[in-house]
C-alpha cells in the first residue's frame, strides 16, 4: 500500500519519538539548568521529524532524499549530544541507551529511504 502523508513513514514516527524522549529528559533538573544544551538537543531532535515532513511534502525524490540527509544528520548531532549528556551526568545509563537506540534506528530508517530514493 502507497505512503500518501508522511505520518505513515516509520522514519517520521520514530523521529517523533525521539523528539518526544529528548523533550522528557531535557525536562530533569540537572539537564535543564544547562540551557545552550537544551536548546541545541531540542532542535536537533526536531529537525529530524520536520525534515522528513518537509522532504516528503516536495513531492520530488530528489527532493525527499535531499531532506533525508539532513534528517539523518540531525539524528547524529542528536547521538553525539547525548554521549555528552552521559559524560556530563545528565542522563543515568537505561535513560541514554533507550535514547541512542531511538536515534540510531531512525539514520538507519533514513538512509534506507535514501538507497530506496535512488
Amino acid at each position: 500500500m502507497p505512503i500518501r502523508r508522511f505520518e505513515e513513514l516509520e522514519s517520521w514516527q520514530v523521529a517523533r519519538t525521539l523528539a518526544n524522549v529528548v523533550y522528557e529528559r531535557t525536562k530533569q533538573d540537572a539537564f535543564r539548568k544547562d540551557f545552550g544544551m537544551v536548546d541545541q538537543m531540542r532542535r536537533a531532535a526536531v529537525s529530524i521529524m520536520n525534515n522528513i515532513a518537509e522532504g516528503y511534502e516536495r513531492g520530488s525524490n530528489k527532493d525527499f532524499a535531499k531532506f533525508m540527509f539532513i534528517a539523518r544528520g540531525s539524528a547524529g548531532e542528536v547521538r553525539s549530544m547525548l554521549y555528552l549528556a552521559k559524560d556530563q551526568g545528565y542522563l543515568p545509563d537505561k535513560q541514554f541507551d533507550d535514547a541512542l537506540v531511538l536515534a540510531i534506528r531512525v539514520a538507519q530508517l533514513c538512509w534506507g529511504m535514501v538507497k530506496h530514493l535512488q
